[in-house]
């Protein structure tokens, strides 16, 4: 009765035979957080690109679409209502289940600066606008983090799923 839920790093565009052997393994949730836009990768991914992970992901449904795909950004490093609209768009061409939205805090001195305190407001907006672009489960909040109320989710987020398979086989 355990849910089994992954988070992996991008493998260093050296993706393929690790997931591979992570889709055979068969846990309920692969999870792989895009972290922030593509216009802020440089400065707050350097090394990690946002379409490979992007890659990754899509990856996970091609091999076994059975598996919920989960990603997750922070709100409050710069970025543009606008990017994360697109962000959102793209993690849904990719067949991204499950977003998570939550504010980012800056954990040392030698981390980015928080540029701006993401209000709960916002943050349900944009969970309104991530429920109608078709994700099967959303957490937005500033407390959120990949992991939040993980059970709970992914039961409302299977639920979600089984309701869209019957009404497609209707």
């Amino acid at each position: 009765d355990t849910t089994i839920e992954i988070l992996t790093p991008d493998f260093r565009n050296k993706h393929e035979r690790a997931v591979e052997m992570i889709v055979a393994a068969r846990p309920d949730v692969y999870n792989h957080n895009l972290e922030t836009v593509p216009r802020l990768y440089p400065t707050i991914r350097p090394g990690a690109r946002y379409y490979a992970s992007l890659r990754l992901l899509e990856s996970v449904k091609k091999l076994d679409p059975s598996i919920f795909t989960k990603s997750g950004i922070m709100l409050g490093l710069g970025e543009e209502r606008l990017e994360v609209h697109q962000v959102m768009d793209d993690m849904r061409s990719a067949d991204i289940d499950f977003l998570t939205m939550g504010q980012y805090l800056q954990p040392t001195p030698k981390h980015a600066k928080v540029m701006e305190f993401v209000t709960p407001a916002a943050f349900n907006a944009y969970a309104a606008i991530a429920r109608a672009k078709g994700f099967l489960q959303v957490a937005s909040s500033p407390l959120t983090r990949s992991s939040y109320h993980a059970g709970k989710d992914f039961a409302e987020m299977r639920a979600a799923r089984e309701a869209q398979l019957a009404k497609a086989a209707r």
